[in-house]
């Protein structure tokens, strides 16, 4: 049965050593959505919610939410990030705004953590700014799509 890294040999939590891990240049994209009432979509669409411009405000919570992933998830490492990019579509048939995020650094370890935390905080700030709106809003979908460098290599999602 394989190891998982973040447990020792006596079954207790450890940050991985990844100091012999090689300087790679690394990207993780992530996304997910969130399916909200046709009004609101509308509202948010022509930014006319009280509390100001939505898609704006969750895309500095997500690039905030990378930046302090080793903050909010124990285990992971703090990183410095080379580059963040947050793209949000919304589709007005579907009901839904689909959040992306891509991350990018050069280090020892990958991104994924930070570019999910970016898109899990980049949905909820779009349910907190339209709560008011909509109480009936889901958030869903957030995956990993793929991710580039480090000893594994380049992994795309099926699906």
């Amino acid at each position: 049965m394989p190891m998982l890294s973040h447990i020792d040999k006596n079954g207790d939590a450890k940050m991985v050593d990844i100091s012999e891990k090689d300087n790679t240049e690394r990207v993780a994209i992530a996304s997910g959505f969130i399916e909200l009432n046709e009004e609101t979509i509308h509202l948010v669409k022509i930014g006319n919610l009280k509390k100001g411009d939505v898609l704006t405000v969750a895309k500095i919570a997500a690039i905030q939410a990378a930046k302090k992933t080793s903050s909010l998830i124990p285990l992971c490492h703090n990183i410095n990030l080379n580059g963040i990019d947050i793209k949000f579509k919304i589709d007005k048939n579907e009901n839904k705004i689909y959040c992306q995020s891509t991350i990018s650094c050069s280090g020892s370890t990958g991104v994924e953590m930070e570019a999910l935390t970016a898109v899990s905080v980049a949905l909820l700030t779009i349910y907190d700014m339209c709560k008011a709106s909509d109480k009936y809003m889901r958030i869903s979908g957030i995956k990993l799509i793929e991710k580039h460098g480090g000893k594994s290599g380049a992994w795309i999602a099926k699906n």
